[in-house]
């Protein structure tokens, strides 16, 4: 969700790709519009690309040792043979991770509030001035 989070934030700052999302259609990357308005726009093969590459990756599974279906009974889901929060002190590792979930759920709530906001108006931003005296 974090992830979905900032790509629903950075075309609208950072903006888009120059050239065609699909040539044969003639489709640019400008004429995507951002947020939910761009659900409609892709073109059916562009989801069955997205959709086969999903599939892709959830059935190769990762490159690691948890790739071995024998060991998955001693792994914990998302164990990946390398830890990204560490800590010697375990109140310290409770604290990070617990922060990492706080995290997520905010990312969680932020996504599903620029889905609803962008439902309602048409945009996940809205004009300020409409807020404003």
């Amino acid at each position: 969700c974090m992830l979905a989070t900032m790509g629903y934030i950075t075309p609208e700052v950072a903006g888009k790709f120059p050239g065609y999302l699909s040539p044969s259609v003639g489709l640019k990357f400008s004429d995507i519009p951002n947020g939910l308005a761009a659900v409609s726009k892709i073109p059916s093969l562009g989801w069955a690309q997205i959709v086969a590459y999903a599939g892709y990756c959830e059935l190769s599974g990762p490159s690691t040792r948890a790739a071995n279906t024998s060991d998955y009974a001693n792994i914990a889901p998302g164990d990946y043979g390398f830890k990204v929060l560490t800590s010697s002190d375990p109140a310290a590792l409770t604290k990070k991770l617990n922060a990492e979930i706080a995290n997520g759920r905010l990312a969680m709530m932020a996504t599903m509030g620029m889905f609803f906001q962008d439902g309602l108006t048409g945009s996940a931003w809205g004009d300020w001035a409409l807020y404003t005296a």
